[in-house]
Formats: C-alpha cells, sequence, structure tokens
C-alpha cells in the first residue's frame, strides 16, 4: 500500500484496497499518478510523485483527443457542416499565399485523423516549426509526402490546423471554445495555454488540465459523451470517433478521430511522457494517468509500460 504521505486521494474518494496497482505503479519512476473510475465511483486514486490530483498538468498531446471533442461540438452545432468540409470552406483566411497545392482540399477528417497529407511539424521537424515566424503558414506550405486521407503521418501541425479552423469557424478562440463547450457544462477548469506567433492557442499540444479534471474527460467519452446527466458531445460524435480509421507505424495502435484504439478494448488519448485519458466502455472504466511531461515514453519503452498497467492489473480491478 503505498504511505498516507504519497497518496493524496480525497477524504471522499473511494481507493481501492488493491496490492496489484499500488505494486504496479511502485516501479514507474516517471508516473505522477494514477486514478481509476467505475461507474460513478472512483476505486483508485495516488499520486506518488508530481503535484498531485488538483493541480493542472501538462497533458501534451492528449490535447489532440480535446480538441476532436471540440470538432465534435462544432458539427453538431452547426458551426461546421461535416467532417467532409474543406479547409477551404471551414477557414480560407489560414490559408498563406504560398500553400501548398491542395491544401484548401483538405478535410476536416484528414486533419482530426492525423492523413493530411503533409509533412510532417513532429519529431524532427517539431524544434523548426514552433520557431517559425507563423505556424499556420510553415505547416501549410510543407510538401505533400501523402495522399489526404491516405496514411497516418502524426504532427501536431496537422491538429493546429484544424484549432485554427474551429476558431475560425465558430469566432472563438479554442480556450473560450474548450471552456464552453467542455469546461462550463463539466465543471472542468481550463487555464490558457501556448499561443503561436498570430494568437491562435496551439492545437494538439500544451494544454493543462487537473488530473481530476481528465478523469472527468475519460467517463464522458467512457459514457457517449454524456456527463452527469448533460449530453456534452453528442452520442453520434463518440460513435463515429473509435471508428478506426489509421494505425500508428509505432505503436500499432488504430487510431479514429484523435483517439488511440487498442485492441483490449480501450479509447486512448496520449502525451509525451506518459499523460493519458483511457476510457474502457466495456468494463465501464475511466481512466486518468499523468507522468513526468519531461522524460519521453515510448511505445517500447515507458508507455509501452503502461499500456501493460492499463491491460493488466487495471483491468484486473473491474
Amino acid at each position: 500500500m503505498i504511505s498516507a504521505a504519497a497518496a493524496v486521494a480525497a477524504p471522499s474518494l473511494i481507493r481501492a484496497q488493491s496490492g496489484g496497482l499500488d505494486a504496479a505503479i511502485s516501479g514507474l519512476s516517471q508516473l505522477h499518478s494514477l486514478q481509476v473510475q467505475q461507474g460513478d465511483e472512483v476505486i483508485y486514486a495516488a499520486a506518488p510523485r508530481g503535484p498531485g490530483l488538483d493541480r493542472a498538468a501538462n497533458i501534451k498531446s492528449c490535447s489532440k483527443s480535446i480538441v476532436s471533442l471540440l470538432l465534435g461540438s462544432a458539427i453538431d452545432q452547426g458551426d461546421i457542416p461535416s467532417v467532409d468540409a474543406t479547409l477551404g470552406q471551414v477557414a480560407p483566411s489560414i490559408l498563406p499565399a504560398n500553400a501548398t497545392d491542395g491544401a484548401d482540399e483538405i478535410t476536416m477528417e484528414d486533419l482530426v485523423t492525423l492523413r493530411a497529407g503533409l509533412e510532417r511539424t513532429s519529431g524532427g521537424n517539431y524544434g523548426a516549426w514552433v520557431s517559425s515566424r507563423n505556424w499556420l503558414a510553415d505547416a501549410l506550405s510543407r510538401p505533400m509526402v501523402a495522399e489526404p486521407g491516405g496514411r497516418m503521418l502524426y504532427s501536431t501541425g496537422s491538429t493546429h490546423i484544424l484549432g485554427a479552423a474551429l476558431a475560425e469557424a465558430t469566432g472563438q478562440s479554442l480556450l473560450s471554445l474548450a471552456r464552453d463547450r467542455l469546461g462550463r457544462p463539466m465543471g472542468i477548469e481550463i487555464p490558457p495555454w501556448t499561443r503561436d506567433p498570430q494568437g491562435y492557442y496551439m492545437g494538439g499540444n500544451e494544454m493543462a488540465l487537473r488530473p481530476r479534471d481528465m478523469l472527468k474527460i475519460a467517463a464522458m467519452v467512457r459514457d457517449r459523451g454524456m456527463y452527469d446527466g448533460t449530453q456534452v458531445i453528442s452520442e453520434r460524435w463518440i460513435a463515429e470517433s473509435v471508428k478506426p480509421r489509421a494505425r500508428s507505424p509505432w505503436s500499432g495502435l488504430a487510431y479514429g478521430y484523435g483517439w488511440f484504439l487498442s485492441d483490449s478494448g480501450y479509447i486512448l488519448g496520449r502525451g509525451y511522457g506518459g499523460q493519458i485519458i483511457a476510457a474502457h466502455p466495456e468494463r465501464d472504466l475511466a481512466v486518468a494517468i499523468t507522468s513526468d511531461p519531461m522524460q519521453p515514453a515510448r511505445s517500447g519503452g515507458y508507455f509501452g509500460d503502461l499500456m501493460q498497467l492499463l491491460e493488466g492489473p487495471v483491468l484486473s480491478v473491474s
């Protein structure tokens, strides 16, 4: 059992008396917190390292999953006609004069599934991209290295383009949109985060949420868009989001609308360092994990360890 000093769950939480989970996380030196909810009950909550469950944590690329939820809301509310709408239709003003041929025909679905076809801005290209004077122009003028709608090209630039398109379509900043469509109905705190040189909030990285609020998102996705009696995101969008549309060449996980999908039934938001928002509808589970955001979490390393945690000890308590 983790010591009282290490466990920071509030007295109102019911921690599972699970030696299996305690032992499993004790060997994960990068892990900051783990919460597991089954049904409406939080059955495990511990934060052996890091700032705890009530201070905002950088969720890194779990932000991509949040942007996907906001796209669904924008479509449901008529701000964007459908996932088939093109960038030229939704937000022509963000297309630079030197945009790559065909960039205006990239669809919202291409962007949310990371199949825009444009050269990636992540990985080795990330530093140059965020150092550029115009992130949108940089991303949209990169060469086409695949057909839009073809193979998955993991790129924060694609989600940043999507976030900017959402801002243009709704007339709200991505921060305002997130607070309006997710924060208010779910009682979630969403602090401001990184903006690009033109003032657009970064789509796909650097958002921050309290771990307890990450768990709320996981529960809402698990429950087909419903949270505390309110339909926050339409059931239709959640159902479409968890249909496999692509597959990661690194982890091998399938990918839907901003969410990774495991063979074992998990719906996963995944962020650098080991940030995870996970839902397992079949087992009625919601899971939130935060980790050291400064250390990598590769599929063959720490992220693989987290998947073993999810698919072994976490599933075993359900």
